[in-house]
């Protein structure tokens, strides 16, 4: 049996170490800054001991696998035969309507990743992604043309981390000088690191211009419910009659407005709901919505994430025949509902224990997910959308996708990616390129051109290999350097089916 862990005694350590993080932000410093750390220590102690009591009671915080049932259309609905039948002709046809529904809406994107695991600096949300356009440009292209064409002000919210919020701070007057899109920011919290063996602070002062960063972390996502409403913004926005958010990741580029999804969630008021997609083999350790039955028998709407799965059933929870869907991240939220739900939205997600190695020393991150947040409200739901909205870009397999031919810009003028019209299958092929293209500098030496890619099914390619220009790659493709040997795909070559390789 794990020795317990003395839940009062290391609490009474933390408390301690927090007042002196407190007393080190000397008193001529902002005091909104102290105010706000205060509120941040007081959120983090509450999840520190809720971690601790989870740790001492793993099986009170763990999925009961007997529990677990699959969801039914009324959990999760189909979007083509359930939402779009219902409102499509209505958008279509009713630009007062629309004009309705978008005055109700507020956009916000997660922005407080950087660019580190491509070899970028700064945010990642300014990587150019297609052309010259950054993820950042492509959302503000997108939300200026809805406000354009229907007459509205959607607000752009971004939710930053405090390795992202300077550098955003500094580039934002590029993207939205002249633009009709009104940008709004807020932090995200920043709590300290822990030991992960004594489950303390790692650091030791909290003023800004002498603690080390690297002791500090963003909890997860999971925290934008609470950061947003204390922000100012929150209260803001209902002042203005906004009444829905829609919330998803910088990186995921098929996240735009859906406005048959605002319409059916306006209708029936629905506090909370999350946009899931049908599993590929790709997509196994994906978190999926299930029911769960709890003690009294009722029944409620988790997110089921991989960590929580008991070993010895992992495998059928990668299962594609059983749990057959997973999450975008791309959320619903009725705002007032966040307000009504905020200590449950604070104390009843699963907190995630993300092990890190700090300067040679095990340190936990305790963090949580904002698609967690779905058991706490009554009226949730997931909705199961087309593939095309989960068009994320976390590698440079990702990158070489969005930026070839498979993909072009909407002819509506909207600024959303879809499948070129040319393209005879209507999904993504499948890339994979080996750590010598992990970088998006080495990513671009690699590639002086983008290869086309509208005829490909596959793309493998492993080792050292360098693509000349004008590089066409049909069908199932694979290209294998051996360790010390290259592969140099000359100019203008076509690459049918074919593999390549350099023993």
């Amino acid at each position: 049996m794990t020795q317990q862990i003395d839940v009062h005694h290391v609490g009474s350590t933390v408390s301690q170490h927090v007042q002196q993080l407190t007393s080190t932000i000397a008193q001529h410093h902002d005091q909104k800054l102290r105010q706000e750390f205060e509120q941040t220590m007081i959120n983090f102690e509450r999840m520190h001991k809720r971690f601790l009591q989870a740790l001492n009671n793993p099986e009170a915080h763990s999925i009961q696998w007997e529990r677990v049932e699959s969801p039914t259309e009324q959990t999760v609905l189909n979007y083509e035969s359930q939402v779009h039948s219902k409102y499509a002709a209505k958008i279509a046809q009713d630009d007062a309507y629309v004009k309705q529904l978008l005055s109700k809406l507020v956009v916000l994107k997660l922005n407080g990743g950087l660019g580190t695991t491509m070899g970028c600096t700064g945010p990642k949300s300014v990587i150019p992604v297609r052309g010259d356009d950054t993820f950042l440009d492509l959302t503000i292209k997108q939300i200026e043309a809805l406000n354009n064409k229907y007459q509205v002000n959607i607000p752009l919210v971004l939710m930053n981390s405090f390795n992202t919020d300077a550098d955003t701070a500094k580039i934002l007057p590029n993207y939205t000088v002249g633009r009709n899109v009104r940008v709004l920011t807020f932090n995200q919290k920043q709590f300290p690191r822990i030991h992960a063996h004594e489950f303390t602070p790692i650091p030791k002062t909290a003023d800004p211009q002498k603690t080390d960063m690297g002791d500090w972390y963003p909890p997860g996502h999971g925290d934008i419910y609470d950061s947003f409403y204390r922000s100012g913004l929150y209260e803001q926005l209902i002042q203005e009659g906004r009444e829905y958010m829609f919330m998803s990741n910088v990186d995921n580029l098929g996240a735009v407005v859906d406005l048959n999804i605002v319409a059916y969630l306006i209708e029936n008021q629905t506090d909370f709901c999350m946009e899931v997609t049908r599993k590929t083999l790709a997509d196994v350790k994906g978190g999926t919505l299930i029911r769960y039955r709890l003690n009294d028998d009722s029944e409620v709407v988790k997110l089921l994430e991989i960590a929580q799965v008991p070993d010895r059933y992992v495998n059928e929870f990668k299962s594609i025949e059983k749990f057959k869907i997973f999450n975008t991240n791309n959320l619903w939220i009725r705002l007032k509902a966040i307000e009504e739900k905020l200590d449950a939205l604070i104390d009843n997600i699963e907190i995630i224990n993300n092990r890190k190695e700090k300067d040679g020393i095990p340190v936990i991150q305790m963090e949580t997910a904002a698609g967690a947040a779905i058991q706490v409200f009554k009226k949730a739901l997931g909705i199961e959308v087309p593939r095309s909205r989960f068009l994320p870009v976390k590698t440079c397999s990702d990158l070489l996708l969005i930026q070839s031919d498979v993909y072009d810009l909407s002819e509506t003028g909207d600024n959303t990616l879809v499948i070129n019209k040319k393209r005879a299958i209507k999904s993504a092929p499948m890339i994979e390129l080996s750590d010598e293209f992990k970088k998006v500098g080495d990513f671009n030496a690699r590639f002086p051109s983008i290869p086309s890619l509208i005829d490909c099914n596959s793309l493998i390619v492993n080792g050292d290999v360098r693509f000349g220009r004008n590089v066409t790659v049909k069908g199932d493709v694979k290209i294998e350097a051996a360790k010390g040997k290259s592969v140099v795909v000359e100019d203008n070559r076509v690459l049918d089916n074919e593999v390549v390789r350099a023993e």
